[in-house]
């Protein structure tokens, strides 16, 4: 049975498929581990089910399908999902670039991938304490090579800040774009990050909100999350991509659990075109539970 078309509002900036939760690596402060991340255990979707479901989307050209996870490439099918996506959904990728970039390069085409905005389309997370600094660059080389249009980025993170600033020095004077984040969450007692609701992530006592997403936010199993902290708990799906009645309502949606939000959704940050000042959400009217 094909499934009817959704549309995505035309306020929203972001579309993220988690095509997996799972990772290689096992970073202390990966974003994910924020509100139970990889704890939890989602059944995915099929390569044929993910293509299935995202082939339902009508977006823009100025707003891809980001497939990313946990590390999108362990999905089993993550060249399939690539390579049977529609031809006019614009496609790009988050990942750490553990997979084998000489299959990827002899059986993806780039120009399969592509956003409009001034950043690459494969982006690299670099993680010091995990990962071989001269082998990601010559992965990153090697893609860069054959058309490819990859970058990385680093957390800056107190612990490893040091090394993400010597990677990115290392690699720009190699022509890669390398980029850094700022690291969202506590260290030692101290909150870090820049968020338009810093009360949303003081872990105090949690209130009620009406909360308007600005993203699609899809599962690895293909349940819909009005955000981050929602996913990463397996909590409240607001619907499902493969469900024959599933449509976006551009709402405010009412929430118990403000103050145990995930940073992701609330930190002030670039919106798809790489401008600052973009939040995911939009919270009013909060009370105490």
């Amino acid at each position: 049975m094909n499934l009817e078309n959704v549309y995505l509002p035309a306020r929203y900036n972001y579309i993220a498929c988690f095509l997996t939760l799972d990772c290689n690596l096992r970073c202390d402060y990966c974003i994910n581990f924020h509100a139970g991340g990889n704890k939890i255990q989602i059944s995915p979707l099929s390569g044929e089910e993910w293509i299935r479901g995202l082939n339902r989307l009508v977006s823009r050209d100025d707003l891809p399908l980001t497939l990313q996870g946990g590390e999108p490439s362990l999905h089993q099918d993550f060249i399939k999902i690539i390579n049977n996506i529609r031809a006019d959904l614009n496609i790009d990728i988050l990942t750490n670039l553990c997979f084998d970039v000489e299959e990827f390069i002899r059986k993806v085409d780039p120009s399969r991938l592509k956003r409009v905005a001034p950043y690459a389309n494969i982006r690299v997370s670099y993680h010091p304490y995990y990962m071989d600094l001269n082998k990601l660059i010559e992965k990153v080389l090697l893609m860069q090579r054959n058309k490819f249009s990859i970058g990385i980025f680093g957390i800056l993170h107190p612990i490893i800040e040091r090394e993400v600033l010597e990677a990115q020095k290392k690699c720009q004077d190699l022509g890669i774009d390398f980029r850094t984040k700022e690291f969202l969450g506590e260290h030692k007692g101290k909150l870090y990050g820049t968020y338009l609701y810093p009360e949303a992530v003081a872990h105090n006592r949690q209130k009620s909100c009406l909360c308007r997403t600005s993203e699609l936010i899809i599962g690895p199993d293909g349940n819909i999350y009005k955000c981050h902290h929602d996913l990463y708990k397996n909590f409240s799906p607001i619907g499902n991509l493969l469900a024959s009645n599933f449509v976006i309502e551009d709402v405010f949606r009412e929430c118990n659990t403000f103050g145990d939000c995930n940073p992701c959704d609330i930190k002030v940050k670039t919106n798809r075109f790489q401008i600052f000042g973009h939040t995911s959400v939009e919270i009013k009217e909060k009370e105490p539970v």
